[in-house]
């Protein structure tokens, strides 16, 4: 009895050729070898089939009844291969499917939704997953495929991953308009100091950060007076209140009644980076939109 471990997925090839030309001279051009070469796949396959499959006639061969009966099978296995070993097309008008985009709420109004703006246009079919991130839970959930895309900064990426670069960003000093420092923009060191603030924090309402360490370095404090976990609480609280704060310049755009200036004191910026697990790395569809966001900022 044959087995499939040793038919050779060229054989096939060459007895679907064969079925097509109907001569040994036909198939070998197609194939691209010599008559002798296509000769010895035939006596393979007779040996695997335990069948002459093709009969010598005055015009080239014709086949057997169980090479006839091989036919639609044997061409629909190479069309399956074929498929198989070949990049699927991506058409965005028609796609229809789900991507799942953690990142924080920075990430969602700066970047996701002016992906969301491209995908309505461009693939409509294409459904767009906002998730909080977890950096602790990062790693795990784009190896399992439960996040597509992980928006997050260079020195979080995890290191199985790959990373493209979207942009840099940089921090600005906030306050509401009218606020009692604002003719003193911008502040001194001293005045900024001595000015009750308030401070994002994604992580156990913590009242320090950046601005703090940058703070530190330089032999000088301040004074956090509220501590707020996203940054629509955080242009809330500028807006109401005579704090100030310092946060990432695109927090600000488009942000009425906020003033905004260069801190005075120089805070390390960041890079916002998207992150994808490398199954997904050829993937079309997936090229395709991270090709578009890296585009909205490129």
């Amino acid at each position: 009895m044959s087995s499939l471990r040793h038919l050779d997925l060229n054989l096939l090839k060459a007895f679907d050729v064969l079925m097509d030309e109907r001569s040994v001279t036909r198939a070998a051009d197609r194939l691209a070898v010599s008559q002798p070469a296509v000769s010895g796949m035939m006596n393979r396959l007779r040996e695997n089939f335990n069948d002459p499959l093709f009969i010598r006639a005055r015009r080239g061969i014709v086949p057997t009844p169980r090479a006839e009966a091989l036919a639609g099978s044997v061409k629909r296995l190479l069309a399956d291969a074929e498929a198989m070993l070949s990049p699927g097309e991506f058409d965005p008008a028609t796609a229809e499917m789900i991507l799942t985009v953690a990142g924080t709420d920075y990430s969602m109004r700066n970047i996701l939704v002016p992906l969301l703006s491209v995908l309505r246009q461009e693939a409509p079919g294409i459904q767009l997953r906002m998730l909080p991130i977890d950096d602790t839970l990062i790693e795990t959930q784009l190896e399992r495929g439960d996040i597509d895309i992980a928006l997050m900064t260079e020195v979080t990426a995890p290191a199985s991953c790959h990373a493209r670069a979207l942009f840099a960003e940089h921090y600005l000093c906030a306050m509401r308009k009218g606020h009692p420092l604002e003719q003193a923009l911008p502040l001194s060191l001293d005045a900024f100091c001595a000015a009750p603030q308030a401070l994002m924090s994604y992580v156990d309402g913590a009242l320090s950060g950046d601005t703090d360490n940058a703070l530190k370095k330089l032999g000088r404090s301040r004074h956090v007076a509220v501590s707020v976990p996203n940054f629509l609480v955080l242009c809330e609280v500028l807006h109401h209140s005579d704090l100030i704060a310092v946060a990432p310049s695109r927090i600000f755009r488009n942000s009425s009644g906020i003033t905004v200036s260069a801190p005075p004191l120089e805070i390390p910026g960041f890079t916002k980076t998207m992150v994808w697990h490398p199954r997904t790395a050829h993937d079309p569809a997936h090229v395709w939109i991270r090709e578009r966001l890296a585009n909205l900022f490129g």
